[in-house]
C-alpha cells in the first residue's frame, strides 16, 4: 500500500521509501524530511482538484505533496 491509497484522516505506518533509481534525490529528500520505517504518518486532507496535493502529517509537521511524492511512500499493511 502507498501513501496515495490511505483514507483521508487515517493513519498508517511508513514501511519505506521507494528509490526509483540510484541516487534518487527525491526519496532521499522525503526520508530527510521524516519519512522514515516506523513513523507513524496521518493523511489530512486531499486539494479539490484531483486530489492533488495531499496534505500529510508526520510527527508534529505537516507537508503538502504531490501525488508522485506520495506514491513512493509505501505504508505497513493496516492491522485488522
Amino acid at each position: 500500500m502507498t501513501l496515495t491509497e490511505l483514507q483521508t484522516g487515517r493513519h498508517g505506518v511508513v514501511a519505506g521509501v521507494h528509490d526509483v533509481g540510484p541516487g534518487d534525490a527525491v526519496a532521499r529528500r522525503l526520508r530527510d524530511l521524516g519519512f522514515v520505517a516506523g513513523e507513524t504518518v496521518r493523511l489530512v486532507t486531499r486539494g479539490p482538484l484531483g486530489g492533488e496535493p495531499l496534505l500529510v502529517q508526520v510527527g508534529a509537521t505537516r507537508f503538502a505533496m504531490r501525488l508522485a511524492e506520495a506514491a513512493r511512500i509505501r505504508l505497513l499493511p493496516p492491522v485488522a
